[in-house]
């Protein structure tokens, strides 16, 4: 799994073709990859919004309590999970439009590498800091866009200009997704699950 990391960074399109010719299944890599990778930013979060907290101006710092933070943790980190099999099922869906016949496992394993970028910037979240983590956070983003565009003709085995299409469409769905998280955090902020604060 680590390899496959590091290649998604140092040559994602020949790390999409090596990872398309393995063997996959869904427990390993879901339970090792996705499992580990999605508590870095829950995990990250957590300690950052408890032990260092965040600043506005010259404010001192404000923190969570430990019980807020734990409660809001195990919420983000199972919406982390849930995303990443919501966008698998959605690209298994979308593949027959473009004679494409992968597994639900293949489209799985698929969103899980994507999203790598994006579970690797929640480190950012040890020191929550709004300039921190909108800059890494964008780099992240743009990181990800490109090995969804880099990576869907190599997996699919489609042309790249399908793969442009195919991409977009998943991009897509990913901002409705993000979208509908943020809303359900509102509405259960709504019935008074949400974060307590300390200063």
């Amino acid at each position: 799994m680590i390899q496959h990391v590091m290649g998604l960074f140092t040559h994602p399109d020949k790390e999409w073709r090596v990872i398309k010719g393995e063997e996959r299944t869904i427990g390993p890599t879901y339970l090792v990859h996705v499992l580990v990778l999605a508590a870095i930013p829950a995990v990250s979060a957590y300690i950052g919004t408890t032990q260092v907290g965040w600043s506005i101006g010259t404010i001192d710092p404000v923190k969570l309590t430990q019980a807020s933070a734990l409660y809001m943790t195990v919420l983000s980190y199972i919406a982390l999970l849930a995303g990443v099999v919501v966008m698998g099922a959605f690209i298994h869906w979308m593949a027959r439009t473009y004679d494409s016949n992968p597994s639900f496992s293949d489209c799985l394993v698929f969103a899980a590498y994507t999203a790598t970028p994006l579970f690797l910037a929640g480190l950012c979240a040890l020191y929550p800091n709004l300039w921190l983590i909108m800059t890494v956070g964008t780099a992240a983003v743009a990181y990800t866009t490109y090995l969804l565009y880099q990576g869907i003709p190599i997996f699919m085995d489609i042309p790249s200009e399908e793969g442009f299409l195919f991409s977009s469409s998943i991009l897509a769905v990913g901002l409705v997704v993000l979208v509908a998280m943020m809303a359900t955090a509102v509405i259960f902020w709504g019935f008074g699950i949400g974060p307590v604060y300390l200063r």
